[in-house]
């Protein structure tokens, strides 16, 4: 998909990703980021009890994913992996939007259950330029989804 960076009103520079939209109503969702630059894992790397990720090969070992915006590659593993998205939706430590730059069946599945807006296929490069605890605004529209980032 897209990225790209532009300036708006009062010198404020914006970076933004465009993906396709999985699951989300129209909407705007403003959070904070939590990124990983590797897959992950929700069956074994995510505690669905505690919301922390607890693979201590994570990038992002020992944090809370609840309330995040979490963008990662993509998931890994287990189909069962679906089960603990919607059981971190269910105990109240779900993140409030997965994005995605590759498109995985389970984290998919996962975010329909769970009814988690997902958004997919971003631009890899959103890994390297946002930073975790970033403030971000993520903009559904139909089948596109919106990031953006003041830097």
């Amino acid at each position: 998909m897209e990225w790209r960076t532009f300036a708006v009103r009062m010198g404020i520079l914006i970076m933004r990703f465009v993906g396709r939209v999985i699951n989300g109503s129209n909407g705007i969702v403003e959070g904070i980021a939590l990124v990983s630059k590797k897959r992950i894992s929700f069956l074994g790397d995510v505690d669905p009890d505690k919301g922390i990720v607890r693979d201590p090969k994570s990038d992002i070992q020992g944090r809370y994913i609840g309330d995040k915006i979490l963008i990662f590659r993509g998931g890994r593993g287990s189909t069962v992996g679906a089960s603990v998205i919607y059981a971190l939706k269910k105990n109240g430590h779900a993140p409030k939007v997965l994005v995605t730059v590759e498109a995985d069946p389970v984290v998919i599945a996962g975010s329909i259950f769970s009814d988690i807006p997902m958004v997919v296929g971003v631009d890899e490069r959103i890994l390297e330029l946002v930073k975790s605890d970033q403030k971000l605004i993520v903009l559904i529209k139909g089948d596109v989804g919106e990031i953006r980032v003041s830097i």
